[in-house]
């Protein structure tokens, strides 16, 4: 689950990321208000929100699957036995 949530941050964020080292390449002092406008943010924002879209769908498409049976945990003779895919 975790995982999941920090893929998704990670590919929204990558705009932002992006841009911050645009910033830095051009030697722009990064915090400077002017940097960080309302259409800029709106632009990054949507930006983020296609690359996260687009990479869970990629990810979704792509990602390996498991063939198979899952068999729940469970108790036998005593033991704990953990679930797994058979």
């Amino acid at each position: 689950m975790w995982r999941a949530l920090f893929d998704a941050a990670g590919l929204f964020l990558s705009p932002f990321v992006v841009y911050v080292v645009w910033l830095l390449m051009r030697r722009r002092y990064v915090l400077q208000k002017d940097h960080w406008t309302q259409t800029r943010l709106s632009g990054l924002v949507v930006a983020g929100l296609g690359v996260a879209v687009l990479g869970m769908f990629l990810l979704g498409l792509f990602a390996e699957r498991r063939q198979g049976v899952y068999i729940p945990p469970r108790v036998e003779k005593g033991k704990f036995l953990p679930g797994h895919i058979e």
